[in-house]
Formats: C-alpha cells, sequence, structure tokens
C-alpha cells in the first residue's frame, strides 16, 4: 500500500502541475472567470492531496485497514473531486453538458473529508 500511495501521489501531483499549466494557458482564452476559478480548485485539491498521499506513504505503514481506507479515501476523493471538475468545466467551455457529473463532486468531496476524518481518528487513537 506504501509503494502504491507514493506512485499515485506522484502522479496525481506531476498531473496537477500539467492541468494546472493546462488551465493557466490554453484553456485561459476560453474559459470565463468562475470557470477558471473552479477548475484551479481542482488542481489545488488534487495536489494538496496528492502531497499529502506522499506524507503519510513516508510516514505510516499503511498496513493497518483505517490506514489504507484513509488512502482509498484520499485517491477515490481526488478522483472524483478534481476530474469531475476538470470535466464539467471543459465541457461547459465547449458547449456539452455532463449534469450527471453535478452529484459526483460533493461525492469526491465527502471521501476528502471521510480520509481526514480518518487521519483525525488516526492520531487521536495513537494517543488513547
Amino acid at each position: 500500500m506504501v509503494l502504491i500511495a507514493q506512485i499515485l501521489g506522484a502522479l496525481f501531483g506531476l498531473l496537477a502541475i500539467v492541468f494546472g499549466a493546462f488551465g493557466a494557458h490554453a484553456l485561459k482564452k476560453s474559459l470565463d472567470r468562475d470557470q477558471l476559478r473552479s477548475f484551479e480548485t481542482g488542481v489545488k485539491y488534487q495536489m494538496y492531496h496528492a502531497i499529502l498521499l506522499l506524507i503519510l506513504s513516508f510516514n505510516l505503514n499503511l498496513d493497518t485497514s483505517m490506514e489504507q481506507y484513509m488512502v482509498y479515501c484520499f485517491v477515490f476523493g481526488i478522483l472524483l473531486f478534481s476530474f469531475s471538475i476538470y470535466a464539467l468545466v471543459i465541457g461547459k467551455s465547449k458547449g456539452i453538458k455532463m449534469k450527471f457529473l453535478g452529484p459526483v463532486t460533493p461525492l469526491g468531496g465527502i471521501l476528502l473529508v471521510m480520509g481526514w476524518g480518518l487521519l483525525l481518528y488516526s492520531f487521536i487513537n495513537s494517543f488513547i
């Protein structure tokens, strides 16, 4: 699980840089201010959680089921939250309505919150 978290953390970090540059340069002309801000939110959350995956992988063994669920929450949270934002924003800029993705974004956000909750619980549990 440690290697998976490291690989995915590095991959998500790499993609956050690529998507950030893509948004800042290629999409800047085709997105309005609100769309660009939404796209940037997806990039920021992706990068924050990519870094978190790397930090966790270097500081925890990720061998307990709770630690593994935490990693799954962050990985799937990134995929559902950030990538649905990218698809919604780019789709809207191209005139493609993907309303079915609307509920996916908050579901990804809930997974990210759950990951942070599990992290908090693991810290509290280690002191008890």
